[in-house]
């Protein structure tokens, strides 16, 4: 069987920022999020679908309470409105597996979902997200795919959650060590005895690096899976054919072009 996991917030962020500038309307991300959705489907021609949103990250908060702290909280009524427009038709009209935990981020799950509810399956996660790259380490099943450059990610030859341990990860507000930049820290992962002499080079570094791969490496969440919340993959096409003509998605809705969008997705019933 072929899964295909989309990074829920990932490809919504996406598609809010990848229209023209005249393509304006109320309903303008939503549109752009179906649109791209349907050619994404096609390429990959899966047989299961499951959408990854995001829960709150429990155990790094815990660890760490300034994870993410420089990300900043814009607040956007309209976007949010779509966000929620975008799940809400996927989770209940869409032969699609919404997911979320409340406890773990979207790419704990998604780890999950790669390394062991599909370990014998071949799966392939959308995503422009570097973060996946660790798998490639750890799931010989797996595969990342970029939706923006439209091809397949390449797997990295050394290990990839000690690399970043080592050189930090602003995004995320996880600081490396000062000096070590990404060669440096490919040559200190790709020397052990030199890695251990510059870990051994100040006190603090060991439990720094400890730290730093604790928070970047993926989270496994088997002992919480009761909180796991999935909805249900029936697919209801009239219903999304109604909210695409009130939003007036015309490009979809006329009758060829609906034709194609449906049958793209028939697969997965």
């Amino acid at each position: 069987m072929k899964v295909v996991i989309l990074d829920g917030y990932n490809l919504i962020y996406r598609a809010r920022y990848s229209g023209p500038t005249w393509q304006t309307g109320p309903d303008s991300i939503t549109f752009r999020f179906f649109r791209s959705l349907r050619p994404i489907i096609e390429k990959l021609e899966p047989d299961k679908v499951y959408f990854v949103t995001e829960g709150y990250p429990k155990m790094r908060m815990e660890k760490d309470e300034n994870y993410k702290g420089t990300r900043v909280r814009e607040v956007d009524e309209e976007f949010s409105r779509q966000k929620k427009d975008i799940i809400s038709i996927l989770s209940e009209h869409f032969p699609v597996e919404v997911i979320r935990h409340p406890h773990y981020e979207c790419d704990d799950v998604v780890s999950h979902l790669v390394t062991n509810i599909h370990s014998n399956d071949e799966t392939v996660v959308v995503s422009t997200d570097t973060d996946f790259l660790q798998l490639y380490n750890t799931a010989p099943n797996f595969k990342l795919y970029n939706p923006i450059k439209k091809q397949f990610t390449t797997s990295p030859d050394f290990d990839y959650v000690s690399w970043k341990a080592l050189r930090g990860d602003g995004a995320d507000n996880i600081t490396g060590f000062q000096g070590v930049g990404d060669k440096t820290a490919l040559a200190l992962i790709n020397d052990a005895q030199r890695l251990e002499d510059f870990l051994d080079s100040k006190p603090s570094y060991r439990d720094k690096f400890n730290h730093n791969k604790f928070m970047i490496k993926f989270h496994e969440p088997l002992d919480d899976l009761k909180f796991m919340e999935f909805s249900g993959v029936a697919s209801n096409w009239s219903a999304i054919k109604e909210s695409f003509e009130k939003m007036e998605f015309k490009s979809i809705t006329k009758e060829k072009s609906w034709d194609k969008f449906k049958n793209t997705f028939l697969m997965l019933e």
